[in-house]
């Protein structure tokens, strides 16, 4: 049996009430970079990850040269920051600058064969390039390249505001930035095949806000998945449309809806408009968003208010050594952050709670858990502490991949009283575990209402009016 990972396995000082094998990446992660620096036996390590137009993102660490006791746990830490590398920036050209035996070892993983080859070909299929993984020797790792825009924040005129979740289907009606109609509807893309469908539901939702608008000036969206210039590139919404038919109506549907509507149509990743509406409401920049609803979004704002072109797929990035943890259902990867911060972590943790859930979708199972919360049921608190556990370790992993000062925490998990027992958990974490983190961060939840809808509203903003 080959060597295991001991270093990186670290269980918290704040443990998740319904999950003990909980082995938090910040943690482990911390922990072995403490073991390589008191150590003479150390190199360093360079990724350096291109995406479109160019643009390279690096991150630098140091690792045990290879040969050490600790071989087992370098390939898992440098894997892990691999795939979390990717989804938060995005890239088809991965460059391994440092040993040898680790870019063999990323390459193979990260292959057409290997254990993420979802990761290979999603990456490839977005970007329209094929996935590669170099190794280069130390010092010899691309420059970086990263850009920046500045999205959304304009409110004049009679706007439609949209958010398209895998559970429901949010619009708003807004005039001179006032949002004067809110409203969800119940849909479920995912198991939807024929792409007219889709085209039809959302076109249908739009013309429903219309209603209650003198006049249609823009239109702007949130929806899970990647956008690059109003184009569907990939969606789990959309998932069980046929390539074909995907690449031929949805990857162009908005712009199609654009020339119906022949207002300005924007749309962008929930992620990117969780961090919009946060920024809005509070007033401030250094923004990383998280929604948590039918799966995580997240986005991010830099300190200038601008996005940064960035991937930003949390739900995809890995969170949790805990080898044994529930894969996620789309990548079949473990240890993600779908798995912990969506409608999903509640309905794998409710049967620890002792909660038998009805059968029906995830959202009504969601509904029902918040519902015993509501009238006083003691077992849903366990449930929305483990996340809040989850979350106050990941904000500490999130700040070594991001430079922010803020953290807007919304979507259909948090709503209720859950919501709060989440971020109070998670402001425990920091203060017990991450002291100095606990300082500089700020954890927010919006209103009740803004909760659900706020990113409708803030995705109304999203096109200019010329």
């Amino acid at each position: 049996m080959p060597p295991q990972p001991d270093l990186l396995f670290t269980k918290p000082s704040v443990p998740a009430p319904l999950d003990p094998d909980f082995y938090p990446i910040a943690l482990g992660n911390r922990r072995y970079l403490e073991a390589v620096q008191a150590s003479d036996r150390r190199t360093p390590l360079v990724i350096a990850i291109e995406r479109d137009l160019g643009h390279i993102s690096r991150f630098e660490t140091e690792i045990f040269t290879p040969g050490s006791p600790h071989d087992a746990d370098t390939l898992l830490y440098v894997e892990r920051l691999v795939k979390f590398l990717l989804w938060a920036r995005g890239g088809w050209r991965v460059v391994i600058a440092g040993p040898r035996e680790v870019g063999e070892y990323i390459r193979r993983v990260y292959s057409s064969t290997g254990a993420r080859h979802f990761d290979f070909q999603f990456m490839g299929n977005i970007y329209e390039k094929t996935f590669v993984v170099e190794t280069v020797g130390p010092g010899h790792a691309p420059a970086p390249r990263e850009s920046g825009m500045s999205i959304g924040g304009h409110f004049d005129g009679c706007r439609i505001g949209f958010d398209l979740g895998a559970s429901d289907y949010k619009i708003a009606a807004v005039k001179d930035g006032e949002a004067i109609f809110t409203t969800e509807l119940p849909w479920d893309p995912k198991i939807e095949s024929d792409p007219d469908f889709h085209h039809r539901k959302i076109n249908e939702g739009l013309k429903f806000a219309a209603k209650h608008l003198p006049r249609v000036d823009a239109i702007g969206g949130s929806s899970a998945g990647v956008y690059i210039d109003n184009k569907v590139m990939a969606s789990s919404l959309f998932r069980a449309v046929p390539k074909d038919e995907f690449d031929r109506k949805v990857k162009p549907m908005f712009l199609n809806l654009r020339r119906e509507w022949g207002v300005p149509f924007e749309v962008a990743n929930d992620g990117d408009v969780t961090a919009l509406a946060g920024a809005m409401s509070l007033r401030t920049n250094s923004m990383l968003g998280i929604a948590m609803g039918s799966s995580q979004a997240a986005g991010y704002l830099d300190r200038e208010g601008r996005i940064t072109g960035w991937l930003n797929e949390l739900a995809f990035a890995p969170v949790d050594y805990n080898p044994r943890a529930m894969p996620d259902e789309w990548s079949g990867d473990i240890g993600c952050g779908v798995q912990c911060f969506s409608q999903q972590a509640v309905v794998r943790l409710a049967p620890t709670a002792g909660i038998e859930l009805p059968k029906g979708h995830p959202a009504e199972q969601l509904k029902f858990v918040q519902d015993l919360h509501r009238s006083g049921d003691k077992r849903p608190i366990g449930i929305f502490e483990t996340i809040g556990v989850y979350l106050g370790y990941a904000v500490a992993h999130y700040a070594d991949m991001y430079d922010y000062r803020h953290m807007l925490v919304l979507g259909r998990v948090t709503s209720g009283a859950g919501g709060d027992v989440i971020i109070q958990k998670a402001r425990e974490v920091l203060k017990k575990d991450f002291p100095d983190l606990s300082k500089t961060i700020e954890l927010h939840l919006p209103d009740e209402k803004s909760k659900r809808v706020g990113q409708a509203v803030a995705a109304a903003s999203l096109p200019e009016i010329k």
